[in-house]
Parts: structure tokens; sequence; C-alpha cells
């Protein structure tokens, strides 16, 4: 698992997986207006967006996140 936070778009994304490859996201759920998950062809959850990531996520989590 691995982290990601896009300061200009205040968003972060939480990689269930490695790495995701163009394409295999099958399904996009919003779980709340901040949150959404991506699921794979398996029904298989590979991916966690959070937007306005920087109101949500606690400092030292984003803090600790790689940069994209």
């Amino acid at each position: 698992m691995r982290m990601v936070y896009d300061k200009e778009t205040d968003a972060a994304y939480i990689y269930i997986i490695d790495t995701i490859r163009k394409g295999e996201v099958k399904k996009t759920v919003p779980m709340s207006e901040n949150v959404i998950l991506d699921y794979d062809s398996h029904k298989k959850l590979i991916g966690i967006e959070i937007l306005s990531a920087s109101k949500i996520v606690p400092k030292q989590a984003v803090a600790a996140m790689e940069l994209e």
C-alpha cells in the first residue's frame, strides 16, 4: 500500500495495490462528497481517493505521503 498527495488539487490517493494500470479501475463508488472507492473487474478494492484531503486527513499523515 502507498499513499500520494497532490498539493495542487488537495487530493490524496491510497493505492491498495502498488500500481493501478490504465483501464484497471472498472467501478468507482462515491462513499461521501470527498471519499471515492475504486474497484477492479473482480470487485476488489484497489484504491481510495480523498478530495479536500488537507481538511479530512490528519496533517501528520498528509506530511508522510509521497508528493505527486
